[in-house]
């Protein structure tokens, strides 16, 4: 009976519906609903921690304990899985069909060499010595209390010839692909040349289709901008910057979705999605998540440095369609001294002839 529970009991109850409720939600709204946003960059670990501390707690509620016990450990295998735990263990080191293999640097910048010396910077990129490079947010920034106050746009394409010759260089906005391959399609998008809008405006992604052996894939680099802004959570302009920001996000989120499936090329998508939450994502059927071979635990891609956080959220992913195999995957510490973001590097292999073609 209700009246015959103390006041523990009740507590830890209440909170077990709490968290429950908080799970089913999330994974109903995360990248589908603004006000969301607001709790959407909560750290995958806390979906391990809350409820090993409720069931911590769960001696002192004795009338219930053993329902509530196994409802918690139900919760905290659903919450493991949330958040990236065993993951890892689904991948294959194997080296796959037979194909053409080609090595992939995908890394958030921190923008560019605004920080940094540029002699560092380009040698740090050349040392990779990858076939293709996926670079985001090639721009320089005037930052107040929060990211892009003023966003200033550049052109490296001179000191990327001269440190990458015989490459070819796509751009489009803030973003940058370089391809010792061959470039076959370098998508650009229409935006206004007025003011900054190449930036606000702009698309969030950036497709190329690039010919790996005797066939083309399409390689999308993506950097959308953040679910969440800063500010004090008491005043009504804090939830209009939230609402907007997160309008800015679905739009281009939304265009990502699409365009991918309208492309018949297997895909290739990588970046900082700037969310620990992008699985819970609605893309499309064939899509596959990458991560570190045989890791139990889930990755960490942010912050590797300048900010006195923990190193515990995934902004950066990899995802792949089609045949193609990702045989090695591993984070780049090496650029630490120059971004906030860990870059990722991998090789990914595309057979010889398709297996699988979407729409077929």
């Amino acid at each position: 009976m209700i009246d015959r529970w103390g006041r523990g009991t009740r507590f830890l109850v209440a909170a077990t519906a709490a968290w429950t409720a908080f799970l089913v939600l999330h994974v109903l709204l995360a990248g589908n609903w603004w006000p969301w946003v607001i709790v959407e960059m909560t750290p995958p670990l806390t979906m391990v921690a809350v409820p090993m501390l409720l069931l911590a707690l769960v001696p002192f509620a004795r009338p219930v304990r053993r329902r509530l016990a196994l409802l918690l450990v139900l919760l905290l295998l659903g919450g493991a899985w949330l958040a990236g735990f065993g993951r890892g263990l689904r991948e294959s080191t194997a080296a796959g069909p037979r194909g053409t293999a080609v090595k992939v640097f995908s890394w958030n910048t921190n923008y560019w060499d605004m920080e940094n010396d540029p002699d560092v910077f380009y040698a740090f990129l050349r040392r990779q010595n990858a076939d293709v490079y996926l670079l985001q947010e090639h721009l320089y920034g005037v930052i107040n209390d929060t990211p892009y106050n003023q966003v200033i746009r550049i052109d490296a394409t001179a000191s990327l010839r001269a440190t990458f010759p015989g490459y070819q260089i796509s751009v489009e906005g803030e973003f940058i692909t370089l391809s010792r391959l061959p470039i076959v399609t370098a998508h650009h998008q229409t935006v206004s040349s007025t003011g900054d809008d190449w930036f606000w405006k702009g698309p969030k992604f950036q497709r190329t289709e690039i010919l790996v052996g005797s066939r083309t894939v399409s390689f999308y680099n993506v950097h959308l901008p953040g679910p969440f802004r800063g500010g004090n959570p008491f005043t009504a302009g804090f939830y209009e910057r939230q609402k907007k920001q997160s309008i800015w996000r679905f739009e281009n989120l939304n265009k990502l979705r699409t365009d991918m499936a309208g492309n018949l090329y297997p895909i290739v998508l990588a970046g900082d999605f700037n969310s620990p939450w992008t699985e819970l994502y609605s893309f499309q059927n064939d899509i596959q998540a990458h991560g570190l071979p045989s890791a139990l635990a889930p990755l960490h891609t942010w912050p590797v440095s300048r900010f006195s956080l923990p190193r515990i959220w995934r902004l950066d992913w990899l995802y792949t369609t089609g045949d193609l195999v990702i045989p090695s995957y591993h984070l780049d510490g090496g650029g630490k001294a120059l971004s906030d973001h860990a870059a990722q590097e991998f090789r990914v292999i595309v057979p010889d002839e398709a297996h699988e073609q979407k729409g077929s």
